[in-house]
């Protein structure tokens, strides 16, 4: 058996022998958004660390821990802070959460971040739903010896993002009034953060928004035929734009402010699902 499917087996089952508990949704909550997870009917968590050869979240502000639970009467799965390609990880241990979850039921990822704005008339504070990604500065997480048991060998990736989910998204903020931006995405390495020679190649790019987690996500969970819908929570601007130098404070300070317009949007979306 490939070593890469073998692990997440073993995960899977570590899993199950806690709890049985099948999830049509799966959320993985963002930097400074892990507070959400309080608004899940909560039927089982599970420390990262307590999956056997588990990936442990080392960023701030990632609490580490699976939410089992609902929203509404929808049964979901929250990743209460992920891991990143910065801290280490291999990719394929990057996206192993997200493959996790699948095995365990999830038909649809919504997964959340926190980026820095490079759009003109793009601020801290604002939600941008992810209409496309650019993630040609990571290596992919489907490198390597296919796993036929997951996906093909050559995934397309012209819609990686569901169009229905995202008309869903949109009609839910303009029910809510909330002022919901549109744009593209691109994942970088870091850990450190961008450049203004950077952040400028990217603008050009068609970059919207940027970020250090997420497109490789999202690859891997279209590979194995979920539906994704992506809203990143713009925490500040991005290097050379951004007045002032770029911090994790102001990361998380951003996600709390944001809290309760990301809330009730996400609640709005995930019951409708």
């Amino acid at each position: 058996m490939n070593k890469v499917f073998e692990k997440l087996i073993a995960c899977e089952k570590s899993v199950r022998s806690v709890t049985d508990f099948v999830p049509r949704v799966a959320l993985v909550l963002g930097s400074g958004l892990g507070n959400y997870a309080d608004n899940v009917r909560i039927e089982a968590t599970i420390d990262y660390a307590d999956i056997e050869g588990f990936p442990v979240s080392t960023a701030p502000g990632h609490a580490g821990r699976f939410v089992f639970g609902y929203v509404g009467e929808t049964p979901v799965v929250c990743m209460q802070g992920r891991v990143h390609y910065y801290e280490g990880y291999a990719p394929e241990d990057v996206v192993l959460p997200i493959r996790l979850m699948a095995r365990l039921g999830a038909k649809v990822l919504f997964v959340t971040n926190a980026s820095g704005g490079i759009a003109t008339g793009f601020k801290a504070g604002d939600l941008m739903l992810i209409s496309d990604h650019i993630a040609s500065f990571v290596p992919s997480p489907l490198r390597g010896e296919n796993i036929a048991e997951l996906g093909v060998r050559f995934p397309d990736m012209s819609h990686i993002y569901n169009e229905e989910l995202r008309n869903l998204a949109r009609e839910k903020a303009v029910r809510l009034s909330i002022h919901l931006k549109e744009g593209v995405y691109v994942q970088t390495a870091g850990p450190q953060y961008e450049s203004p020679a950077e952040i400028n190649m990217y603008r050009m790019a068609g970059a919207c928004a940027v970020g250090m987690s997420t497109a490789v996500e999202a690859i891997a969970a279209n590979h194995m035929g979920m539906k994704v819908l992506g809203i990143s929570c713009v925490s500040n601007l991005a290097a050379g734009i951004s007045p002032t130098p770029l911090s994790e404070e102001e990361v998380l300070e951003a996600g709390r402010k944001v809290a309760d317009k990301f809330t009730r949007l996400v609640t709005a979306v995930i019951e409708d699902l």
